[in-house]
């Protein structure tokens, strides 16, 4: 029986909220009635549109239902610059709509800040410590049953996906949204029984001060106008298993503080993202899927790149086979008229822009658990053109009277599967490992590997890997491998990391490796060789025999000759990456993401003998004879034709329109002798310099003049290449001796050098000024002496043209 003071409590709470919802459906009319005249969209979230006024009508009929709302760009502005990709996924989130008398909220929980416990108490006081996000407020505009109609149009309306905050942030001008000239995209607003698309098509105004790259994409920079795409989609059942995250396994992941977690245990939980698949026999060495993981091919590439995509994301199936899985995963083209951005599709598209630029794996996840939903792939469409360009500058194929080289094409094509397979990696939940070159992993960025023949010609037959690689196979296996019951999970996946260990393979991801002033000696973007000294020399005669054979035959007929300056950057430049790769072995640390009891190596400095053969071959880098662009090639390239722009792609020069071969070697010259001199590297070479047998700041600071300043004199273009490289390595011990985030003892020695090659240049010089190398020296010791201030600062050289990414930089992952 009910007491008194329980049913008091039950009229006074309870009866007004009854009273306000009648009174609300007394009010209101019914959904049935508002809508009569609209064109209905039934699915998981019904919707109608009232072509009349242009408005969308949402019914809200799961209430505190959380669902993934995730907004997109479907439509592009074509800058590589700006960012604003077609088919770039946006913000993804769990919400639910909360009623809240005639308001309907949108809430996002936060999810960073958990309770996993069945103590509601426990789970409700998290929830009250940390805030939550409304991210709208709707009006209930007619209600039938437990359904309220909303109008959702200035919700779809709204620049969801930060268009103006990305064209602002990049400097490229004010805009606004103009509502006149925006509206719903009916071709992509669709309803299904598990989610609900909309598309609206939103022009944004102003641009008074837009930036260079706008003008370079808009047919007017006063109106862009893009599309916006929202999917309200469905979260899946419980029926999926988190796999725990394990540093030495490489894959992207969700994490989360878990406040019911016991207090000798990690608060921060972390779980890998992946796809869900299961065997129908787990028990089976080989079993086919419950479900396969299907992902499409964007309809709009074209031959024969479309099927180059094909070819290089099928490799996946070869590790999934691996794993014991039969045709559980596959590739097939869009069929025509599907959305790239409904979220059933995993997709691989193909996107254009106007200049070159990176490519990049993203997914749609579940926040909760990290199961992914949707694999999205963007794949620059202009990177099969600068790989195309690579090999014209390495093979000159345009003599007249032969056919062209149809090397040029496959090398292109291999590139292209190659970047098909790694950046759908990245969709698989994999992140990027830069210490597994020689094909150990697509999920590294290769540079072509170009060989000598025995006739000494280059031969580029197998510029790029054509399968899986090993590693690739023990991160499916990690992530995707479906146990039988009863098996330990923690050390069955223990044991396929230590397999993988003992075939000799590891891990190394972004930060380690992308750092100018990295450590790990096998660490390194765009090298290859299985050591990278070794292969820098390989490049260099490659890069030698290249240069020597450069002439009109590497443009086509009746090409203006000033275009063979865009084929003669990524050559003169072809030996940068593994320059860098070369530079960490110098103040090098071998180290892996070892976890307490897995037996492997902690850190291990590397041999002095390996860091001098290192630094040997970074100053072969650096002199005259390698930097000074050969006469010949000086005397091929006048100013550029009349409607062909100077660009970033070309060499930056000091001589107004003319070809300028001193700035090129400046700019390279610069690029080795930063890494060398680079702060990190400098005040880690003291420390190991004193701890261990290692290269000390002293020896590389004592090389680098002696084979600057102190080597002989060389003549003519040589001269001049000397000279300059000598001010260059002036400029970087200037910079270091003045540098506070290198160590004191580290500005130290650059101070010291500087003293000493003060000393030097003071015996030598004679005042004659008419004698460039006594100019030389009198400008050296006129910066020597120079007081350093704020105000005055060391020189800096020009930039070496953009390189990465070869084959055209958070995301899932990029290349």
């Amino acid at each position: 029986m009910t007491s008194p003071f329980i049913r008091t409590i039950w009229l006074v709470l309870v009866l007004p909220l009854l009273s306000a919802s009648m009174a609300l459906a007394q009010a209101l009319p019914t959904i049935a009635s508002k809508t009569k005249d609209m064109q209905k969209y039934p699915g998981y979230f019904t919707f109608y549109y009232d072509r009349d006024s242009g408005k969308v009508w949402l019914e809200v009929d799961k209430v505190n239902q959380e669902f993934l709302y995730v907004n997109s760009l479907p439509s592009g502005l074509g800058s590589n610059d700006i960012g604003l990709d077609r088919g770039q996924l946006g913000g993804q989130r769990v919400v639910y709509f909360e009623k809240v008398g005639a308001k309907v909220m949108l809430v996002q929980p936060n999810l960073d800040y958990r309770a996993i416990t069945d103590n509601k108490n426990e789970a409700r006081a998290v929830d009250e410590s940390f805030a939550k996000s409304i991210l709208w407020g709707f009006k209930a505009e007619a209600v039938e049953g437990n359904s309220v109609l909303v109008d959702a149009t200035d919700f779809l309306l709204r620049d969801a996906h930060d268009v103006i905050g990305s064209i602002k942030r990049t400097k490229q001008g004010t805009y606004k949204l103009d509502a006149s000239r925006s509206a719903m995209y009916l071709p992509r607003t669709k309803n299904f029984p598990e989610n609900t698309e909309f598309e609206a098509t939103l022009t944004f105004t102003g641009g008074e001060d837009a930036g260079r790259y706008v003008y370079e994409v808009a047919p007017d920079v006063q109106a862009l106008t893009l599309r916006q795409h929202h999917s309200f989609i469905q979260l899946p059942d419980n029926k999926y298993s988190p796999r725990e995250a394990d540093p030495r396994a490489g894959y992207f992941g969700i994490s989360y503080f878990d406040y019911a977690t016991p207090v000798n245990e990690n608060i921060e939980q972390r779980f890998i993202a992946r796809h869900r698949l299961h065997k129908k026999d787990p028990s089976a060495n080989v079993s086919e899927a419950v479900k396969p993981i299907v992902y499409y091919v964007d309809n709009g590439a074209p031959e024969p790149i479309r099927t180059a995509l094909l070819d290089g994301a099928r490799w996946w199936n070869q590790a999934f086979e691996a794993a014991g899985y039969k045709n559980a995963f596959r590739v097939e083209v869009l069929p025509d008229g599907a959305d790239p951005m409904d979220v059933r599709y995993n997709i691989i598209q193909w996107v254009h822009r106007s200049t070159r630029g990176w490519s990049y794996g993203a997914s749609v996840t579940d926040p909760r658990t990290g199961e992914i939903i949707k694999g999205h792939v963007s794949l620059g469409s202009l990177r099969v053109r600068q790989d195309y360009l690579i090999a014209e500058g390495l093979l000159a194929p345009y003599e007249e009277g032969k056919p062209v080289n149809k090397t040029m094409m496959e090398m292109a094509l291999a590139r292209i599967r190659q970047l098909s397979a790694h950046e759908l990696g990245h969709t698989l939940g994999i992140m990027h490992n830069y210490a597994a070159n020689n094909n150990a992993s697509v999920m590294d960025y290769p540079h072509p590997q170009a060989k000598l023949d025995r006739a000494g010609n280059i031969d580029l037959s197998n510029a790029y890997g054509t399968t899986i690689g090993a590693w690739d196979k023990v991160a499916v296996a990690y992530g995707y491998q479906d146990f039988p019951a009863g098996t330990d999970e923690k050390k069955a996946l223990n044991e396929i990391l230590a397999k993988g260990r003992a075939q000799g393979l590891q891990f190394i991801s972004d930060r380690d490796a992308r750092a100018p002033g990295g450590t790990h000696p096998d660490a390194h973007l765009w090298d290859n060789g299985a050591n990278a000294t070794d292969e820098l020399l390989n490049v260099l005669k490659i890069r030698g025999k290249a240069l020597q054979n450069f002439s009109q035959n590497n443009i086509k007929p009746g090409a203006p000759m000033s275009t063979l300056e865009d084929v003669l950057v990524p050559i003169y430049n072809y030996h940068r990456y593994q320059t860098e790769a070369v530079a960490k072995l110098i103040g090098g640390i071998y180290y892996t993401y070892v976890v307490r009891g897995d037996g492997q190596p902690t850190t291990t400095v590397l041999a002095r003998g390996e860091q001098q053969k290192a630094l040997d071959a970074m100053l072969k880098t650096i002199s005259p004879e390698v930097l000074t662009v050969p006469e010949h090639i000086i005397k091929l390239i006048p100013p550029r034709a009349p409607g062909l722009r100077n660009n970033r792609e070309l060499f930056a020069r000091r001589t107004g329109l003319t070809f300028d071969p001193l700035a090129a070697a400046e700019a390279s010259a610069d690029f080795s002798v930063s890494f060398l001199l680079h702060p990190e590297r400098a005040s880690r070479l003291v420390e190991l310099g004193a701890r261990s047998n290692s290269l000390s700041l002293q020896d590389v600071t004592e090389q680098l003049v002696e084979n600057t300043w102190k080597r002989k004199r060389e003549k003519g273009m040589e001269g001049l290449v000397q000279l300059q490289t000598e001010q260059i390595v002036l400029t970087h011990l200037l910079a270091l001796a003045h540098n506070e985030s290198a160590s004191y003892q580290a500005r130290a020695i650059a101070t010291a050098t500087l003293k000493d090659l003060k000393s030097y240049i003071e015996r030598r010089h004679t005042l004659n000024p008419k004698d460039s190398y006594q100019a030389h020296l009198t400008f050296a010791l006129e910066r020597l002496n120079r007081p350093v201030s704020e105000e005055v600062l060391p020189s800096k050289a020009l930039d070496l043209p953009p390189g990465s990414p070869i084959g055209s930089g958070t995301v899932m992952g990029c290349e």
